[in-house]
């Protein structure tokens, strides 16, 4: 048996969450060990119905009904289009997996390589005001112009204005959901999943296939917005609303907060302001947000971004050389690179935070430093 069909086994036993899985993997090592020596691990403290699962499956392994499961949802998922990601896996998001305690598995639709770019995470009020969908839209819009792909939950308001404000830059946007990715809430905005897939983005949940959107699927989902993200701004949020929750899971996660301040008069603008008070910053323009967050995209900076002295890496030296001394659109520079937009748009914007190349109306053009480096690469 395979990690992979190991650990979709374990996972299936009612009361086993991610906290009681990594017990398992730090107590005997890895899924597939864990699986093997349940029995020594017994669920004292579960009702008798669980504890009935476990004795299952330590007893009978290969043939339990839990892996017979396992087996066939990795044909659903196969069938769907639907890669299923480990935790043990190189492409699982490496900002993520530095979380505490990591969904052990992630079902993604669509490209598995956007959840490794740099991502800002936009959340708010599903009942926003029209002022708070126009921001959504349009900080996401110009965050996936500068490169950052757009991380959201698809949920009505807030979310659905950020992830189509990306889309129309041409930009990557992932959807995080509290339901099973075939199992698309709300239904409504079925067609904006399809176009974010279409667009090299993804569609992202810890649920199995079939899942129904649970409200406690919900924390847990926000969790994942916040774990895949560098920041997560809040645009409109109530005092009590998973905006909210959302930003304190980003705080503990070690992850920068930004908030969107409003009217006195709006309730929707008192999460925000409550964010601000307690530290949050607060932004006006996505310029804020892009700068706070330059020296985290662009490291090691004194091997691989430093202009002049430091050492481009083999991807972005081709995007140097393709961007020679011209203005050049993202379209050309894609064509001519062979790169997707999405990871394109994020080497730009590492090159421009260290100041080799600069965005201008009609596209990206060299700074005198970039070209300088460009020459002494050519000599």
């Amino acid at each position: 048996m395979d990690a992979l069909t190991a650990t979709l086994a374990l996972l299936r036993l009612e009361g086993l969450g991610p906290g009681r899985y990594w017990q398992l993997i730090e107590h005997f090592g890895d899924p597939v060990g864990a699986l093997q020596s349940l029995s020594e691990f017994p669920p004292n403290r579960f009702p008798e119905r669980v504890q009935g699962q476990w004795r299952e499956l330590a007893r009978l392994g290969e043939h339990s009904a839990q892996v017979a499961w396992a087996y066939a949802e990795q044909e659903r998922c196969a069938a769907a289009g639907v890669r299923l990601l480990s935790h043990s896996e190189d492409d699982y998001p490496r900002l993520l997996a530095e979380i505490s305690r990591p969904p052990p598995l992630l079902y993604v639709r669509g490209a598995v390589e956007a959840l490794q770019l740099p991502q800002i995470a936009v959340v708010g009020a599903r009942r926003a005001s029209r002022s708070g969908l126009d921001n959504a839209r349009a900080f996401a819009t110009e965050l996936a112009g500068s490169g950052f792909a757009v991380t959201s939950g698809l949920a009505l308001g807030v979310d659905a204005a950020a992830h189509l404000g990306a889309l129309k830059a041409g930009g990557v946007t992932l959807a995080v959901l509290g339901s099973g990715v075939d199992r698309l809430y709300p239904r409504r905005n079925q067609p904006l999943a399809e176009d974010i897939v279409a667009g090299g983005g993804a569609i992202v949940s810890e649920q199995p296939m079939g899942s129904a959107p649970e409200a406690s699927n919900f924390p847990r989902r926000n969790r994942i917005i916040a774990g895949l993200s560098l920041g997560v701004l809040v645009v409109e949020a109530a005092l009590r609303s998973g905006s909210l929750i959302t930003a304190q899971l980003a705080l503990e996660q070690n992850r920068e907060v930004f908030a969107i301040p409003g009217s006195i008069h709006n309730p929707l603008a008192r999460g925000c302001h409550k964010l601000i008070k307690e530290g949050a910053a607060l932004v006006e323009t996505s310029m804020d947000i892009v700068q706070q967050l330059g020296g985290l995209l662009a490291q090691p900076p004194a091997e691989a971004h430093e202009p002049g002295g430091g050492i481009l890496e083999t991807r972005q030296r081709r995007l140097v050389e393709a961007l020679g001394g011209d203005l050049r659109t993202l379209e050309q520079l894609a064509r001519d690179t062979g790169e997707d937009t999405g990871p394109l748009m994020a080497q730009l914007l590492e090159l421009e935070l260290a100041g080799i190349v600069e965005q201008l109306p009609g596209g990206y053009q060299l700074t005198p430093a970039g070209a300088a480096h460009l020459q002494e690469t050519i000599d």
